[in-house]
């Protein structure tokens, strides 16, 4: 029973299949139509050989139609279509011979003329192998899939090489506006055999590495304007429409071609922004150094990292460029504080939160913070005495009080978050005061204003016209920055010396003196320098006088001389000549000594002076010896020159080239400290003989309990290291001990 159920199945199949192809005409009749039929078509459908020389065999198309058109309705496509691409695959061995012998010639001359043409002859085997459309998508579809799985299996690694040749060379055209007609035909071949979508990276990366050559071209060192909105035109003119060509294609009209290239034209727009980024990045220190004529440059670099997100990479960049052209020894101080200030206010332009700030500048800062003479540089800028005649605070800025932090307000209706880069450390900063960045560098405002003390007490002993308008308008600003109560002192400064005038009217009024002191507080002024000397003669005389004046006029004040400071105006008269010359109190009272007798000794003058120092005894001789008023007769030993001698004489000691500056009489705040770290260097040597080896911390807090001591961790462990230099003191593990 099964046996026959099957052979009466198959039998119907084969029934049902022979009605199919013979059409249900009489007999076999369709069967032959159906034959020849399929003949015809798979004949026509062959695959032919380009390269040879024979002419094509001509076909009726309205028979082959037909054929097609049976062999459809006997439902024999889908075979026909397999034997098709079969014949296809045998003559597949043709493509490869043409891909081969073209690839060759490109190889060995490079030339991408070669490639265009391979392209073209590409196309020439498809369209000659390509199925008519009577045959429906699916088999042309069948057939695409077939031939470009072909060559890009046979198409070698050079031809991406070639094919970038050959659409540089069209992108040049376009950018230049000589466009070849041919390029749509080749953009057309492209599209045919899918190279488009098969090398759209690599014709992106042509679009993308042409940008970048344009921009470094065109914008490098150019920083006085902006160039973004240039840059986007150019894009427009020169770039889109040789854009529309691979990545439009189809397009019939703009509003197609826009929505076509949306993506694509997003991504060239973000590589823009990001070259001139990546050119801004690198240029950013010179960029800084330049400012302002660069402020076009930084709202450039604002908009692109909007943009593009690179921020740590300029934080890296400007790090890395700030430790190797700045922060080192060569460098000087002010120049660093200089180009800080123009560091604040460039990356205020280009991120007005400060969290680029804040990132940059924690280097230059702690930097800043080790070096000795930074708070001199910074007062000296406020005080408009800064050596190159610069300001680090521009004239136009508005005088501020100096911001303190402050803590968040969150009730501010106005208040923001932290940016979602900024550090924990980071604390928004509102205030636009340069001079208040500054003076965060430091923990306290003390420092400053002890150097201002110094500063304003130099400036007032070398004001010879008792003009101190200058200095009066400087302290009246300073008290805005740092408040009345700071500036007090500096306010009995100034008092003391119009006091210090009158004073000395009154004295003159009642008994006339070639003398004019400067009398001041000395309470209220800074260290001035202290020495043994001792004026002798004449000069002694005058003090006396002036002192007993004083006396009675201010009985409750006593005057302690500091013969050492200021200067002298003399007269010498001499046998022959007649010499007048403005000099230091050391040299006036060498030569006054020379009065009493003509020789003397070194050692002698230095006893009658005072003791005072060596070096500056031989100094102060040295000025009269280049001035041949003395002469040293020998080592050690000068006589009076009462007449002159030729000038063929020659001594044996040479006269120092004058110096451009003289040291100024008031310690500075390092100095200051340095003696008062004298004063508590029995404090620790007394902790070290009685309780032995003692770490830092422990020295620091036992230090506290000694009268005005106020220094911190890192300047008595500077204190102990140069101790330790001398050989005072030994450190092993931390653990300090007096040195043996």
């Amino acid at each position: 029973m099964a046996s026959a159920a099957v052979r009466a199945q198959v039998a119907a199949k084969w029934q049902e299949s022979f009605n199919r192809l013979n059409r249900n005409e009489p007999g076999i009749s369709g069967l032959m139509t159906f034959s020849e039929a399929w003949t015809l078509a798979i004949e026509f459908l062959k695959p032919r050989d380009l390269s040879d020389p024979a002419p094509p065999k001509q076909y009726d198309l309205n028979k082959v139609r037909a054929a097609f058109g049976v062999v459809g309705e006997c439902r024999r496509l889908p075979v026909m279509m397999e034997v098709f691409l079969e014949d296809m695959r045998k003559s597949q061995h043709l493509i490869t011979r043409e891909v081969e012998a073209y690839m060759t010639l490109y190889e060995s001359n490079s030339d991408p003329e070669a490639i265009r043409s391979l392209v073209y002859r590409l196309v020439e085997w498809y369209n000659a192998w390509k199925p008519t459309a009577d045959l429906g998508p699916t088999m042309i579809s069948a057939y695409t899939l077939a031939f470009q799985t072909h060559i890009f299996s046979v198409l070698p690694p050079s031809f991406a090489r070639g094919i970038k040749a050959v659409v540089s060379a069209t992108l040049q055209r376009t950018v230049s506006q000589s466009q070849d007609p041919q390029d749509r035909v080749l953009w057309q071949a492209f599209d045919t055999l899918s190279l488009i979508d098969r090398y759209e990276t690599l014709i992106a990366s042509i679009g993308y590495e042409f940008i970048e050559s344009y921009v470094e071209e065109t914008c490098a060192g150019k920083w006085s304007e902006p160039v973004l909105a240039t840059l986007r035109a150019w894009m427009v003119d020169k770039i889109v429409p040789w854009m529309l060509y691979p990545f439009a294609r189809g397009a019939t009209n703009a509003d197609e071609a826009k929505t076509m290239m949306q993506g694509v034209g997003s991504r060239f727009d973000f590589h823009m922004h990001k070259t001139l980024c990546n050119l801004r990045t690198k240029e950013i220190f010179d960029i800084i150094v330049d400012f302002p004529d660069s402020a076009g440059a930084l709202h450039d670099l604002k908009e692109c990292l909007a943009r593009v997100d690179q921020r740590a990479d300029l934080v890296q960049a400007l790090r890395q460029a700030n430790n190797k052209r700045l922060l080192h020894p060569g460098a000087d101080t002010k120049d660093i504080l200089t180009h800080y200030v123009s560091t604040i206010k460039c990356l205020r332009i280009v991120d007005p939160p400060g969290v680029l700030l804040f990132k940059v500048a924690d280097p230059t800062r702690r930097y800043l913070r080790d070096r000795p003479d930074t708070i001199r540089c910074i007062v000296a800028s406020l005080v408009g005495d800064g050596e190159s005649g610069d300001s680090l605070v521009d004239d136009n800025d508005p005088i501020q009080p100096l911001q303190q932090p402050e803590m968040e307000n969150y009730s501010d209706p106005e208040w923001n978050p932290e940016p979602i880069d900024a550090g924990p450390d980071f604390r928004a900063s509102k205030s636009s005061d340069v001079i208040s960045t500054i003076v965060s560098i430091y923990d306290t405002k003390d420092l400053f204003v002890k150097e201002l003390q110094v500063l304003l007490a130099q400036r007032l002993l070398a004001v010879k016209d008792g003009n101190f308008d200058r200095e009066r308008r400087n302290v009246e600003i300073l008290k805005i920055r740092f408040g009345e109560a700071a500036l007090q002192v500096c306010e009995v400064m100034l008092r003391d010396m119009t006091d210090s005038r009158r004073i000395d009217q009154h004295v003159q009024s009642q008994k006339a003196s070639s003398m004019h002191p400067t009398i001041i507080s000395r309470h209220f002024w800074p260290a001035l320098e202290s020495s043994d000397m001792v004026m002798p003669g004449q000069f002694q005389i005058l003090q006396e006088q002036y002192a007993k004046e004083f006396s009675v006029f201010k009985p409750d004040k006593v005057l302690r001389w500091l013969p050492h400071l200021g200067r002298v105006h003399l007269q010498l008269e001499l046998e022959d000549r007649t010499l007048e010359a403005d000099v230091p109190p050391l040299e006036a009272a060498f030569i006054e000594l020379f009065s009493e007798k003509d020789v003397w000794t070194i050692d002698e003058l230095v006893l009658r002076s005072g003791s005072v120092n060596r070096n500056a005894a031989v100094k102060a001789l040295a000025t009269w010896v280049d001035m041949h008023v003395l002469k040293e007769d020998s080592e050690g030993v000068f006589r009076l020159l009462s007449v002159a001698e030729g000038p063929t004489s020659r001594s044996r000691l040479q006269a120092p080239k004058p110096e451009t500056g003289e040291l100024p009489p008031v310690m500075s705040v390092q100095q200051q400290q340095a003696e008062q770290m004298r004063m508590y260097w029995k404090f620790i040597e007394g902790m070290l003989t009685n309780l032995g080896s003692l770490p830092l911390d422990r020295i620091q807090s036992m230090l506290k309990f000694a009268p005005g001591y106020d220094r911190t961790a890192e300047q008595l462990g500077s204190f102990m290291e140069a101790a330790r230099r001398e050989g005072l003191v030994n450190v092993k593990d931390g653990m300090w001990r007096l040195g043996k």
